[in-house]
C-alpha cells in the first residue's frame, strides 16, 4: 500500500566519515532529500592509517572536493614499503595501484579530510546534525523507517525511506536490529583479540613521500606523513601482548613495533604530538550488507578491510557511491509505486559482490600472510623482491574486482 505522507527524508545516513559523506553527497546532488547525522563534533581525531590511496582522487573529483584535498597540505606519497622484522623491505610505487599511474597517494589526517567532506555535503544541500548520536531505530512491522536521535539532551524521531549505517566498525545501527545490540557487544568483547593504536608524531626518520608498513610478531603497523610535517603512526597488536606491556601504547610501540628493525630506526627520535587513540578490533572481512529491511551498511560497517592493504579509504568512498546509485535507481519507484525494498537490497548486494568480492577474498589470504611467523615473512619478502610484475599484480588486485582485470608489465 502506498503511503500518503512522505517521510521527513528520502535517506538518513548515520556516520559522517568518508563512506557516509560519499553516499550523502552523491544522493543530494541527484535530488534526494538527505539527513546526515554524526555523534561527534567535527573536526575530530579518528583512529585511522590516514593513507589516501591514489584512486581516491577520482572519487574526490566526483564529490567536488578534489581542489580542497589537494590544498590541504597533506603529504604526497609516491611509494609504500613493507618491512619484515629483520628490516628487509618490499617496495610498491603508488602508481601501481591505478591503471594510468597519473596520481600519487596522500597522507592527510581524518580530522582534515572528514571536515572538508562534511563542508561539501552541507554545500550541496545535505541537512547535517552533529553531536546527535543514534539512540534507537524507528521500526514498523520489522521494517526500519528511520532513526531516533539524541539532540541537545532530547530525543527526536526522524523518518526516511532508507537508512544507511555508516558508523564504521561499531555498526551502531545494525546492532540495534531486532534487539541484538547487547548480543553484538558481547560478540565484540569475545572477538576483540586485537587492539589498534594511533598517534601523531614529529621528528621521525621517515621519507615524507613514503608510507612504511612494519610487520612484527602478532601484528603490523604503518607510518606515513600527514599535514604540518607530522607523521601518523597506526599499529595493531594482540590484546594479550599489549596487556603484558601494562596496556601502555607508548611501551607497546617501543617493545613490540620497534622490534622491527626498520621501525626502530624510523621511530627512535620520535616525539608525541597528540594523545594516543585506541580501539579493540573485531574480525576483519564482511558484515551484513542489509541488516534489516530499510537499513543498508556502507564502509567499515559493511566490510572491514585489512589496514595494511591501504584500501580502506577507497572502499569507503566506493561503497558510499555504490549505495547511493542503488538507492537513486530505486527511489523514484518507491515514491510512485511503493516498490519493495527487496529490489534495492538485491541490487546493492549484487553490485557490492561484483566490486568488492574478489578484493576481499584476496585480502583474507594476505591477512594470513601478514600474521604468519617471521620466518615465513622473510621468505615472502625475498620471493616478492624477485619479481616487480608479481608485486604490481598483487597491488592492483587489492583495488580492483579481479586479478584478470589487470595485465601488469
Amino acid at each position: 500500500m502506498n503511503n500518503c505522507r512522505r517521510p521527513d527524508y528520502d535517506v538518513i545516513v548515520a556516520g559522517a566519515g568518508p563512506a557516509g559523506t560519499s553516499a550523502a553527497i552523491h544522493l543530494a546532488t541527484r535530488g534526494a532529500r538527505v539527513l546526515l547525522v554524526e555523534a561527534k563534533k567535527f573536526p575530530r581525531p579518528k583512529l585511522c592509517g590516514e593513507f589516501i590511496s591514489p584512486e581516491c582522487a577520482v572519487h574526490f573529483d566526483r564529490l567536488g572536493v578534489a581542489r580542497e584535498m589537494l590544498d590541504s597540505g597533506g603529504a604526497k606519497i609516491t611509494e609504500t614499503k613493507f618491512y619484515v622484522p629483520s628490516g628487509n623491505g618490499v617496495a610498491m610505487p603508488s602508481e601501481w595501484f591505478q591503471s594510468d599511474g597519473s596520481r600519487v597517494a596522500l597522507g592527510l589526517s581524518r580530522a582534515e579530510m572528514d571536515a572538508r567532506l562534511l563542508a561539501r555535503a552541507r554545500a550541496v544541500g545535505v541537512d547535517v546534525l552533529e553531536e546527535a548520536p543514534a539512540c534507537g531505530l524507528i521500526t514498523e512491522a520489522e521494517i526500519v523507517r528511520g532513526v531516533r536521535l539524541k539532540v541537545g539532551g532530547n530525543e527526536h524521531d526522524y523518518r526516511s525511506f532508507v537508512t544507511i549505517d555508516a558508523t564504521g566498525r561499531t555498526r551502531a545501527l545494525a546492532r540495534r536490529v531486532n534487539g541484538t545490540g547487547s548480543r553484538g557487544r558481547q560478540e565484540s568483547k569475545r572477538r576483540a583479540s586485537l587492539v589498534a593504536f594511533k598517534a601523531h608524531l614529529e621528528n621521525t626518520s621517515l621519507d615524507v613521500n613514503t608510507c612504511e608498513i612494519y610487520f612484527y610478531r602478532g601484528g603490523y603497523g604503518g607510518l606515513s606523513g600527514i599535514e604540518k610535517g607530522l607523521s601518523n603512526l597506526c599499529f595493531i597488536v594482540r590484546g594479550r601482548d599489549v596487556a603484558g606491556k601494562g596496556s601502555d601504547p607508548a611501551r607497546a610501540m617501543r617493545e613490540i613495533v620497534m622490534s622491527n628493525k626498520r621501525a626502530a630506526h624510523a621511530l627512535r627520535n620520535a616525539r608525541m604530538r597528540s594523545e594516543w587513540l585506541s580501539v579493540a578490533l573485531e574480525d576483519f572481512g564482511r558484515r551484513e550488507l542489509i541488516p534489516s529491511e530499510g537499513l543498508m551498511a556502507v564502509g567499515d560497517a559493511a566490510s572491514f578491510i585489512d589496514p595494511f592493504t591501504g584500501g580502506g579509504m577507497l572502499m569507503a568512498l566506493e561503497s558510499g557511491q555504490l549505495a547511493a546509485e542503488a538507492i537513486l535507481a530505486w527511489l523514484p519507484r518507491r515514491v510512485r509505486e511503493d516498490s519493495a525494498f527487496a529490489a534495492l537490497a538485491a541490487n546493492y548486494r549484487a553490485g557490492y559482490e561484483a566490486k568488492f568480492g574478489a578484493r576481499l577474498r584476496l585480502c583474507e589470504w594476505l591477512r594470513r600472510a601478514a600474521f604468519a611467523p617471521p620466518l615465513f615473512a622473510e621468505a615472502a619478502a625475498r620471493a616478492l623482491n624477485v619479481s616487480a610484475r608479481v608485486r604490481r599484480h598483487i597491488a592492483r588486485a587489492t583495488r580492483h574486482a579481479s586479478l584478470s582485470s589487470d595485465t601488469p608489465t
